[in-house]
């Protein structure tokens, strides 16, 4: 495989275009100019889901998944049926992102929990692995993982912040391990403790673009194009060459998304 990136997880439907170069055809040959040959726009709401199909299908190169966000309440609340009838398309390559996020939500959150059953279900049904967001909630979205066997599909933890624990429970129901730019700031001391040990074979880089820019860009706009900084990050911290981190990175997409 060539030494090109994949941007496991970003938003291209919401990129800040106004400081990114005034439209997504400049982001895109950003991206290329920087290695990102590949990329995965997320769904967060059914309500934005027909933008994010409609890039994938203009862009061969962009991929997408269906799913609603933990932290959007009142938003559509597809049951697994419909989110499986939604990812019968060749363009869909997971079901997501989904989990718990107990960070940013309050009160009763039995509807989060049942939302990602739903999501775990129909990840199942149709065959496509989970893109799963977790923020502390680290035991219910284990719990669940293991009640729905979402370790049939497999999946990956997306913009891992989780401890060294969680990185081992998620690695033995078969999900992959994607950092963002988190890992790159300073004070992340744990997580990068936890990127140097990741198994080389479950390793996914990503940006969250726009959000969680990488050191030294902080205080722009995120996009996918510094997938390059969480990669030369991972590579300085695992003490390897980032054309090793690129092509394994890039082989591990591929290998958990299937359908690409």
């Amino acid at each position: 495989m060539s030494h090109t990136l994949v941007d496991s997880h970003c938003h291209l439907d919401r990129l800040d275009l106004d400081h990114l170069g005034g439209d997504l055809e400049s982001v895109l040959a950003h991206a290329k100019q920087q290695g990102v040959s590949h990329m995965l726009c997320v769904s967060i709401t059914l309500e934005d889901f027909p933008r994010v199909l409609d890039l994938a299908r203009r862009y061969p190169h962009v991929y997408a998944s269906v799913g609603v966000h933990p932290n959007e309440p009142g938003c559509h609340e597809p049951d697994s049926d419909e989110l499986v009838a939604l990812a019968n398309d060749s363009n869909i390559i997971a079901i997501g992102e989904t989990g718990l996020d107990y960070f940013r939500s309050e009160g009763d959150l039995e509807w989060q929990r049942q939302r990602f059953r739903q999501h775990i279900r129909a990840a199942r049904s149709c065959g496509k692995p989970l893109i799963i967001h977790t923020r502390d909630a680290e035991q219910d979205t284990l719990g669940i993982m293991r009640e729905e066997q979402a370790g049939t599909v497999g999946g990956v933890m997306h913009c891992f912040t989780g401890s060294q624990e969680m990185a081992e429970a998620a690695l033995d129901e078969g999900f992959y391990i994607s950092f963002s730019g988190i890992v790159t700031f300073n004070n992340a001391k744990a997580l990068q403790a936890i990127a140097r040990w990741v198994p080389a074979e479950r390793l996914l880089v990503e940006t969250d673009a726009p959000y969680l820019t990488p050191v030294p860009l902080r205080g722009k706009p995120n996009q996918p194009g510094n997938t390059r900084l969480v990669a030369e990050k991972l590579a300085e911290l695992r003490n390897t060459r980032i054309e090793t981190i690129m092509e394994q990175t890039s082989r591990n997409f591929f290998s958990l998304f299937t359908a690409a």
